[in-house]
């Protein structure tokens, strides 16, 4: 605005018999900026509106179904999967088979994931690729659901670090259906009425049961199970385990 109106003192002083259309030509040009600038706030808005806040690196855009199974065992590497940290071109691609019952699960979810995350994820090197595996009842299943209707609204990562956040007792009330959309409420998943919905949906069944089906194909047998590039490892072993994988799949 200030160089605005330097434009329009010089203009007078110069060109008197000019005025009115240096002036009319001045306020278009200052209407076009005004213009842009709102559109290009407005956009960014959006952008920073729409994008999870979760995961480093959360996708701006709308958010997606996780992608259908494959061929088992392979890596989905599609960009904007809700069910993915890191860079779709990831060197390195751990595929994990998790239950959210599963206290060694937990124990990999808050004290080895955060450290991958920071250390291989956020540099580049590794992709991380949830598959649900819920071995250990009913309420695994449900669990599994809510964390795929939640996906679907972008906010799989939140609502993974609050079901993991402690332990919980097995099948007996810690993830029944109020519980579960509570947490999707503190998640931020904007739209609990559809969250209801997608959780008990015949296509969110189909998508849990096809990851479980994988799951068995590729020979897991208990939780928590990871590929990374193809290697097995079971178990929520120490982050040093982890890193030394990591290394031989990236050929150091």
């Amino acid at each position: 605005m200030s160089s605005t109106r330097k434009a329009t003192s010089s203009a007078r002083k110069a060109a008197p018999g000019r005025l009115v259309v240096a002036g009319a030509a001045l306020l278009v040009a200052a209407l076009v900026v005004a213009v842009l600038a709102v559109v290009r706030s407005g956009g960014d808005g959006q952008r920073k509106a729409a994008a999870p806040s979760g995961g480093p690196t959360a996708s701006a855009s709308a958010p997606v179904a996780p992608p259908a199974s494959g061929e088992p065992g392979q890596p989905h590497r599609k960009a904007g999967d809700p069910y993915a940290l890191g860079r779709a071109d990831a060197p390195v691609v751990m595929i994990e088979y998790s239950d959210f019952q599963c206290p060694f699960c937990g124990r990999f979810a808050r004290e080895t994931k955060p450290r991958l995350i920071r250390d291989y994820v956020d540099t580049g090197v590794l992709r991380i690729e949830w598959r649900n595996f819920p071995i250990f009842g009913p309420e695994s299943r449900a669990a599994a659901r809510a964390g795929y209707a939640a996906a679907l609204q972008g906010r799989f990562w939140q609502f993974h670090d609050l079901l993991y956040a402690k332990p919980h007792r097995r099948n007996a009330g810690d993830f029944a259906t109020g519980k579960l959309v509570a947490w999707a409420r503190e998640a931020g998943v904007p739209d609990l009425e559809r969250f209801r919905r997608d959780m008990s949906s015949e296509d969110t069944r189909d998508a849990v049961q096809n990851d479980w089906d994988e799951g068995y194909q590729v020979g897991a047998m208990s939780t928590p199970t990871f590929l990374i590039n193809g290697k097995p490892l079971l178990g929520a072993q120490p982050y040093e385990e982890f890193v030394q994988v990591i290394a031989k799949a990236r050929g150091r």
